[in-house]
């Protein structure tokens, strides 16, 4: 579902394909409902070793992070610290492991590749950029943490579930046509620069 609330738009979840047929690339979002953290080891087991997730994921969001967490009695948690690890490092296994859990929306540090893009074209999935550097405001929009498993995977690496309220601002990298923010960003960028660099050398060509 998607909410217009004080200007934001706000993705609930859970989250079908349809709710993302009108979010394109440079779009701000935000989320509210399931996140759970999902970084290298857990995609390694989901796609090389074909282990089920134990946190049912599907129509629902992962974030590529290592959270810093403070147990708290009767087996709780309190979230301090969650910022976005670099989503790239998930590159090789994110089509399987989208197409594997159907996971909606994928959030995480800088941009992904072909890999991604074609998964997020074929399942109907999104991938966002999460600021970096904001761990801590990321970490207040976390209202509770609702499950850990595999947690023998050590802090960093446990599936964290967590509910979360209106988490983000998220900018769509990628949307579920494929279009890659960051791709065409760079060819955009390179042409102006090479442009910069022509006009630039014509100016300064006594110098030779």
């Amino acid at each position: 579902m998607v909410e217009i609330r004080d200007g934001k738009k706000i993705l609930v979840t859970p989250v079908t394909e349809d709710d993302l047929k009108d979010i394109k690339i440079g779009d701000i979002v935000y989320l509210s409902g399931s996140l759970t953290t999902c970084r290298d080891v857990a995609h390694r087991r989901v796609v090389e070793e074909g282990r089920e997730i134990p946190v049912d994921v599907r129509d629902n969001a992962i974030l590529h992070a290592g959270p810093i967490i403070r147990p708290l009695d009767n087996d709780k948690f309190e979230m301090v610290s969650v910022g976005p690890t670099t989503s790239m490092r998930m590159e090789k296994f994110e089509y399987e492991f989208v197409k594997t859990t159907g996971v909606r929306v994928i959030v995480g540090k800088g941009g992904m590749k072909e890999n991604t893009a074609r998964a997020c074209r074929e399942f109907g999935a999104i991938h966002c950029v999460f600021p970096a550097g904001n761990a801590v405001v990321a970490a207040v929009e976390v209202e509770e943490i609702e499950r850990a498993e595999w947690r023998d995977l050590g802090m960093p690496e446990t599936l964290w579930n967590c509910r979360v309220k209106e988490f983000g601002p998220l900018i769509v990298s990628i949307d579920s046509e494929g279009r890659n923010y960051f791709e065409e960003k760079k060819v955009e960028y390179n042409r102006l620069k090479d442009e910069q660099v022509e006009k630039i050398s014509r100016e300064v060509g006594f110098i030779k």
